[in-house]
């Protein structure tokens, strides 16, 4: 099932707070990125971030995004604040590799 742009309009109205988000459509669902490092994706109208070390002490919820895709990260909340916190422990962690 594809993503909707209305999903996708909302996670970005999440997302705020956040300098530097854009996205790109790929085979129905939505890359995001900040500043150019891919950091998650809208998967089947979920929002899902890249799972990283800095962000196991949150307990996310795992999902799969498409059939042979390692796990990411289930974002279930609407708080934006929290959102950019998690966003930025992300991309820090992606660009030390971690």
């Amino acid at each position: 099932m594809a993503s909707s742009n209305d999903y996708l309009e909302y996670v970005l109205e999440l997302l705020r707070e956040v300098d530097g988000i854009t996205y790109r459509k790929m085979m129905g669902e939505f890359m995001l990125y900040k500043d150019g490092t891919l950091f998650g994706g809208v998967y089947d109208n979920n929002f899902l971030i890249k799972k990283t070390k800095s962000l196991e002490k949150y307990g996310l919820k795992d999902q799969i995004p498409y059939p042979s895709a390692k796990p990411m990260l289930l974002i279930d909340s609407e708080d934006p604040d929290e959102i950019k916190e998690l966003v930025y422990l992300a991309i820090k962690d992606l660009k030390e590799g971690n």
